[in-house]
This record gives structure tokens, sequence and C-alpha cells, in this order.
């Protein structure tokens, strides 16, 4: 990509490339051009002008798998030809995948963990914004767990098993505690607020696949794709598992948690 923020490749193999997305980018189809943060055409004018990231590789042909939030970061799956783009894209309509994510919620829920299979619509007042509904809306099912509490802030483990749009938001903002830093469906994080703690390490949560090339290897994404800390939603992707569908071996992807623990002022720990 042109030269600016470097975006870690996370795990490789013939048929993927999973990145750690960085929040501010959207997953749209290339041809929608309302944003200079479209990742799929930063990906396709990269791979295009023959950046040495993907010259390297011989990629003709790269194209996300599934979707994160604009401003959700972690875990997020490329496939390398439309081949794969379908088998992949069967196992997470089949449900074949294992997903975490980590949230930084408002509030400190009553229950240690628990499920909400409130079903999910757009809502008619919003555009662009999902609602819980009683009735008439798509099957959702996310299961929560408290990991952590810190004054009024809660560290959660999400494992959605559908993956309907803003799921996890919209079924932690219905429990009453939204994610931090959600312009739908909660508070915006305030820009003036800092880090409560250093950061850790980036490599301090290498995860069981490692990353494909080294530390220096990733892929480059436009400057004015750069994003801050602190500046996207307490939600990020960090884990992804699956059992290839060309090979049937088990695949286990990590994004490095740490960092993102730690701005929000809880306790590094290990899952």
């Amino acid at each position: 990509m042109p030269t600016g923020e470097r975006i870690p490749i996370l795990y490789e193999d013939r048929s993927v490339l999973a990145i750690d997305k960085p929040p501010g980018w959207m997953l749209v189809p290339f041809s929608w051009q309302k944003t200079n943060r479209n990742l799929q055409a930063a990906l396709v004018s990269s791979i295009a002008s023959g950046a040495y990231w993907a010259r390297a590789r011989g990629l003709k042909y790269l194209r996300f798998v599934h979707r994160l939030d604009a401003e959700t970061s972690g875990v997020l799956l490329l496939a390398k030809s439309p081949g794969a783009v379908h088998s992949l894209g069967a196992l997470f309509e089949g449900r074949r995948v294992a997903k975490v994510y980590l949230a930084v919620v408002s509030g400190v829920p009553g229950s240690e963990a628990w499920t909400c299979r409130q079903k999910l619509a757009p809502d008619p007042g919003v555009i662009g914004r999902m609602r819980a509904v009683p009735r008439d809306g798509k099957e959702a099912e996310t299961h929560f767990r408290v990991l952590q509490c810190r004054g009024q802030r809660a560290l959660i483990e999400a494992r959605p098993v559908t993956g309907r749009t803003h799921q996890i938001r919209v079924h932690l903002a219905a429990s009453g505690h939204p994610v931090e830093g959600d312009p739908l469906y909660g508070t915006p994080r305030a820009k003036s607020e800092k880090p409560s703690r250093r950061p850790a390490r980036r490599d301090a949560g290498a995860g069981a696949a490692a990353p494909a090339g080294g530390e220096a290897d990733g892929v480059r994404a436009p400057a004015d794709g750069a994003r801050g800390p602190g500046t996207g939603m307490g939600l990020r992707a960090v884990r992804l598992g699956y059992t290839d569908p060309f090979t049937r071996r088990r695949v286990d992807i990590q994004a490095p948690w740490e960092p993102f623990v730690s701005e929000y002022g809880f306790d590094v720990f290990q899952f």
C-alpha cells in the first residue's frame, strides 16, 4: 500500500491472510468511494500498484471474508482467491467459526456470565443503527463473561454465535452496559481522556498462529488511516478459530490484547 500505517499480519497460509485491523477502516465494496478509509479499495489499489508486501507473496487477489465495524479493531480474515471467499464464507454462515472479543463497558454487570438472545432489526429512526426487538427481527445470540471490574467499568469477554450487524454492541447496550466510546449505542469516549496505564508491548500477546514473515512484516496502509491510542471503541476482536476447509487442520488466530486491556486500566491476563 502507499507509505503509511503498518497493519500487522497475524497469520498466513495458502488460502488466507489475517491482519490486525486498526480502528477507523470500513469494510465495504471496492466501488464504495464515500470514504478514504475503504480497506478493500486500499488493498486492491496496493496490489495493483505492485507494492512489495503483495508482490513478495505473489498476491493477485485479496478480499475480506467477514466484517468488523469500522471502529472495532482486531482479527480480520482475508481470502486470497474467490474460491477461498466462498469456502470460508460458508464457515461463517454455518456458524462454524469461533469468535472472541474483548469489550470495555460502562457500569458493572450484575451477573458474572450471561447469554443474550434478543433479536435484532434496523432502527427505523436512525439509518445504520440496529435495535433489539421482541419479534420480527433476526435471531442473534451472544455469550458474555465478566473478566475484570475497575470502578464503573468492566472488561467483558464476548463470544457471538451469530454474526448480525452490531450484534455485540446492541446486546451490551440492551443489557444497560454499552461499549465505551460507542457513538451509536453509548457515550463517545472523550478525546481528552488519557489511558490510565502505559500500554503494554505490542508483541506481548503473540497468539497461537505465528506472524507470517516476522515482526517487520505487515500491510502498509495509507497515512490518513492512522489512528492514535484511545480513539476507537472499547471493542476488539482477539481470537478467531476454525477448521480449514481445504486442509482440515485447526486454525487459531490471535491478536495482541495486552495494549488494549492496559489502555483502559485493567490487569493484563492470559486466556
